[in-house]
């Protein structure tokens, strides 16, 4: 996570509760395009994390790069997906 993001643990836990909660509701018709919503604008947070690692060599974590390259437009073809479901 970038530094300027404070609680660095706190955020990663709230992050992946979130992440679960909306990944439970786009099983459930009535709530599929909140949750789809809800995904692409947590997919846009997390932009600044990829770009980031992608700057940053300790936050890398010793991932190639070609992979922190290939998470960005990824990220855009997973809010794609996601939008399928509005």
């Amino acid at each position: 996570m970038p530094p300027y993001i404070k609680a660095i643990p706190t955020m990663v836990l709230l992050s992946g509760i979130v992440e679960m909660i909306l990944g439970f509701m786009i099983l459930t018709p009535q709530s599929q395009a909140i949750a789809a919503w809800g995904i692409i604008i947590m997919l846009l947070l997390f932009l600044p994390v990829h770009i980031h690692m992608l700057q940053n060599k300790e936050a890398a974590m010793n991932m190639p790069k070609w992979l922190l390259i290939v998470r960005v437009p990824l990220q855009f073809g997973l809010m794609l997906w996601a939008y399928q479901y509005v």
